[in-house]
């Protein structure tokens, strides 16, 4: 049987459940997922390997209209996801009627690839509902086929990722076939704090935070990390630390919990709080960040 292989990008509004499907079909974390919206800020491929297939996946940002440098960093790795797709999977949620930006759903109804629509968090609905959303979503995206899903209960899933296979075109693998991700190590790092400071902090303070790990040193038995925690001000510098270290300290423990089952090995992780000025408006922080691609 010939080999196929191709890139299948998720694109679709903030916290519509990109990261959960993304997860749910590779089988691992690599995703953040909160009930927060703008969780993930880059473009994270994970690639799932069969003997013969292998589907490169696509996260991306969910589409918003930006409101900083950041943000339209952000937008431009949902663009990037049109250059390159094989199989385009725009998702919605139940009681959803637009996409939030007009240029990008003109991209989606006159895409030339296969589009997939995922109508995601059935679970939430009543059989009525559903027929509605269905219809409404035949009408404005003619060229999709339909899927109704839930991601996070795992219904139909299974479903959507065989016929991504079944479109995917004759190609050899564009990666090793023991690689999972582009990323690198400490990236995950990074996220799975990022992820436990969206969990434990309200308002403003979650988007206003970036992770850098220093340091990640493997030995045999042990990752030592030494990671800084980057926010805009002051005042959120003392939110995040918290009462003599408490807040701080909380979400190194509940971020080594899930390193350790990541990695499957024990870790030691250090986390320092500095104060870098309007970061997510400073160019040259967001190229040094990962984010600016220009």
């Amino acid at each position: 049987m010939a080999h196929k292989a191709g890139f299948v990008n998720i694109i679709g509004n903030p916290n519509v459940g990109k990261s959960t499907l993304m997860n749910a079909f590779i089988g691992e974390k690599l995703s953040i997922i909160t009930s927060k919206a703008q969780t993930t800020r880059h473009r994270i491929l994970g690639i799932v390997n069969g003997e013969d297939f292998q589907m490169v996946l696509s996260d991306t940002p969910g589409i918003i209209k930006p409101a900083y440098e950041m943000q339209e960093s952000m937008m431009q790795f949902v663009k990037s996801a049109f250059e390159d797709a094989d199989v385009l999977i725009y998702m919605v949620e139940i009681g959803e009627k637009e996409l939030k930006d007009e240029a990008f759903f003109k991209r989606i109804i006159h895409s030339e690839i296969p589009v997939l629509l995922l109508l995601n968090k059935i679970d939430k609905s009543n059989q009525q509902q559903l027929e509605e959303q269905v219809n409404l979503w035949k009408e404005k995206v003619p060229n999709a086929e339909i899927f109704a899903i839930s991601a996070l209960e795992n219904f139909n899933v299974k479903e959507v990722f065989e016929r991504i296979i079944s479109l995917l075109p004759e190609s050899p693998p564009y990666y090793p076939k023991d690689t999972l991700t582009d990323k690198p190590e400490r990236f995950f790092v990074n996220e799975t704090i990022r992820e436990k400071i969206l969990i434990n902090y309200d308002k403003e303070i979650p988007y206003a935070v970036e992770v850098e790990t220093e340091e990640f040193i493997e030995d045999d038995n042990i990752i030592r990390i030494r990671s800084i925690i980057m926010v805009e001000r002051d005042t959120q510098k003392g939110i995040i630390i918290g009462h003599k270290g408490a807040a701080l300290k909380r979400v190194g423990m509940q971020a080594r919990e899930d390193l350790e089952k990541f990695f499957g090995k024990q870790i030691h992780i250090e986390l320092f709080v500095k104060v870098s000025k309007d970061w997510r408006s400073n160019a040259f922080q967001l190229r040094r960040l990962g984010y600016n691609q220009k």
